[in-house]
């Protein structure tokens, strides 16, 4: 191995301190003048041209299209002089080379989508524009610089499908293409990530990361290994490690990535058996579940915490006095207060397993910290796992940090914009839609309670079915599926459901899910990554209709559901609703406000509606602030920790 191939195996680029005050004003100034509307205005300009070549190309025999390719490649992994002026010349060569390949002509709004992400651009691109193909256009241009490129997404069935699906355009370019999931054995994952385009998961890349930088130990910078070889005592990178570096990478779904999941942290981690430690779990437990409610402890339902009270304090005997055991109690009401079976969790085979709140997904790898995973398996009776000793870990946001050419799609990003500008770097355009929208946003229906709420999405699940259009019905939680999965059977209505129990026929499901009269019920991991496709004749009557039953944290989110709907130019249509009872509203709302708004609900005073959905405005809007604090402060501490290591050449930990 030579030394630059050394060097690029282990470099990452150290990530800019924040700006701070009026610096970070004008800095998010900047961006939003550098992603305005002339920046698209810009791309588009530049798709028409490359739309212009394409007489260029479509008369080339197979190996004249072929040779130009190669040549293009060629330019580019010398760096040639002048060689990103060849980007449109080269666009056009692949768009002729997809439509013969795989049988996809991208439209001009997919090209100017993959000049974007080339240029470094998070581009907004409606669910159902073709983003698979907009990457991998942008992934060759990277791939043939030799440099790693990762295209970076949700989950492993889409990671897997898209490089099978990309592959023979991938091939007839020259550039060799590979995928990471989950399973893998450390030669196959080895294998993936040699090829010059990677597809895998974020939680795949990250502890593949980890992995590494563990292997190396102290030997993580390419001087040290420089010195150790030239001491004799030089280690085996090609056999020791699995990846090949990070460089570039375009991240799918990059809401949910680089936001939503941002400050969740990757740890590896061993167990190390502790029987006095799960003791103390369950005798904590047990404690827990004598206390009472505002006199023992208070709950802060907005930001999850447990307070205890001085009542509490009085009455532990003085051996049991320190912060330790008073921090297991704290654990156990948590687990009682704010984790539920069926909502956080699941229990299967006798085990607590982790649902994703963003993607509805198990997450069976993953445990709660500081005895918290302890806490939930002593509250639900199953046999509690040893604790586990941290080796490694690191926040999503700061790995995406490291990268030195970063870009990213997703169907919602505005709304986020000056976040993913702050944190990453990452100016956001709109890309439009190739044909004009024909959604329908109908009014939110508000009620002041759950149980009015669930008669009324029934009956509105009845009304379209006898239409016989298409519905799918979005829930929060695995438990609220199943809830309407109940109701539904109760009434006669045959459905799918998909949720985490329900998750292994999810490409049958979503396959089904636009032909007439299908029902699907679906947790959020149905709206990310796949088409409904219309059924025959589904167009003509109305197309998809999509419900959601709750809102969520974030407004970006229910867009995404609703984008199921009305794809390409298709007709379709979506509500919300949306109860005061709801989990955003009783977390993010004032109990006085939300005790009116049910009470006025409840009267039908007139306009209550509108001003219910104006108070979930106000209500996502405090969430939002929450989770943006939330990230900042892990932001704070990603630059804490670059400072602090950089004497140990910033290892990471």
């Amino acid at each position: 191995m030579n030394t630059g191939d050394d060097y690029h195996r282990t470099q990452i680029r150290k990530p800019d301190e924040p700006y701070k005050g009026l610096d970070a004003h004008l800095y998010a100034l900047s961006g939003w003048v550098g992603s305005g509307p002339g920046k698209i205005g810009e791309f588009l300009a530049r798709a028409h041209a490359v739309d212009e070549m394409a007489g260029t190309f479509s008369s080339l025999a197979e190996s004249a299209l072929r040779a130009r390719l190669l040549d293009f490649r060629e330019q580019f992994r010398r760096g040639a002089r002048g060689y990103r002026e060849l980007v449109p010349t080269a666009l056009a060569a692949l768009r002729e080379a997809a439509a013969r390949h795989i049988g996809l002509r991208p439209y001009e709004v997919q090209l100017a989508g993959s000049i974007a992400l080339y240029e470094g651009f998070l581009i907004e691109m409606a669910t159902g524009e073709g983003k698979t193909l907009t990457a991998a256009l942008a992934a060759i241009l990277r791939g043939w610089t030799g440099l790693p490129c990762h295209v970076i997404t949700v989950n492993d069935y889409l990671a897997e499908r898209d490089s099978r699906w990309m592959e023979p355009l991938y091939r007839f370019a020259s550039v060799s293409v590979g995928c990471v999931t989950g399973g893998m054995e450390p030669g196959k994952r080895r294998e993936g990530y040699r090829q010059e385009v990677a597809y895998t998961t974020n939680k795949e890349i990250v502890a593949d990361f980890l992995r590494d930088r563990l292997w190396l130990g102290k030997l993580q910078h390419a001087s040290r290994r420089s010195i150790a070889r030239f001491l004799g005592g030089g280690i085996d990178i090609d056999r020791g490690l699995v990846m090949r570096g990070i460089h570039a990478a375009i991240v799918d779904e990059a809401d949910s990535l680089l936001i939503d999941e941002a400050v969740t942290p990757l740890i590896i981690s061993r167990s190390e058996p502790n029987d006095l430690f799960l003791d103390a779990c369950m005798e904590a437990d047990t404690l827990a579940g004598s206390l009472q409610k505002n006199v023992d402890y208070q709950v802060n339902a907005r930001y999850k915490e447990i307070e205890l009270l001085p009542h509490f304090h009085e009455r532990l005997p003085q051996a049991k006095r320190f912060s330790g055991y008073a921090d297991l109690v704290r654990h156990a009401l948590s687990a009682r207060e704010f984790f539920a079976r069926d909502n956080q969790y699941l229990i299967q085979d006798g085990k607590v397993i982790i649902v994703d709140e963003f993607t509805g997904r198990q997450m069976p790898q993953r445990t709660w910290r500081f005895g918290l995973h302890q806490m939930i398996e002593a509250k639900e009776g199953v046999g509690m796992s040893p604790p586990t000793e941290t080796l490694a870990r690191l926040s999503f946001q700061r790995f995406y940090r490291f990268f030195d050419l970063l870009s990213g799609m997703t169907g919602t990003a505005h709304e986020a914009a000056s976040e993913l500008w702050a944190i990453y770097h990452l100016p956001v355009v709109t890309i439009p839609v190739n044909r004009p929208s024909r959604r329908r946003i109908y009014p939110t229906r508000a009620f002041p309670d759950l149980e009015d709420k669930w008669q009324a999405i029934v009956r509105e699940i009845e009304i379209v079915h006898n239409e016989n259009r298409p519905i799918l019905v979005g829930t929060r939680s695995v438990r609220d599926s199943e809830e309407l999965s109940v109701r539904l059977e109760q009434i006669g209505l045959q459905h799918m459901v998909l949720n985490a129990i329900r998750h292994r026929e999810e490409a049958g499901v979503v396959g089904l899910a636009g032909s007439a009269g299908v029902i699907t019920i679906a947790t959020n991991m149905a709206g990310r990554g796949t088409d409904i496709v219309l059924g025959k004749g589904v167009a003509e009557i109305g197309g998809l209709h999509v419900i959601a039953c709750d809102a969520n944290e974030s407004g970006r989110i229910d867009r995404q559901l609703f984008g199921r709907c009305a794809r390409q130019g298709d007709p379709g249509s979506a509500r919300l609703y949306l109860s005061a009872e709801d989990d955003v509203m009783k977390r993010f709302l004032p109990s006085a406000l939300r005790l009116s708004l049910k009470t006025a609900l409840r009267l039908r005073v007139p306009g209550a509606g509108r001003v219910a959905a104006g108070m979930l405005r106000i209500a996502q809007s405090n969430a939002q602030r929450l989770a943006v604090k939330r990230r900042r402060s892990v932001l704070r501490m990603d630059t804490w920790l670059e400072n602090s290591l950089s004497f140990a050449h910033r290892e990471i930990s």
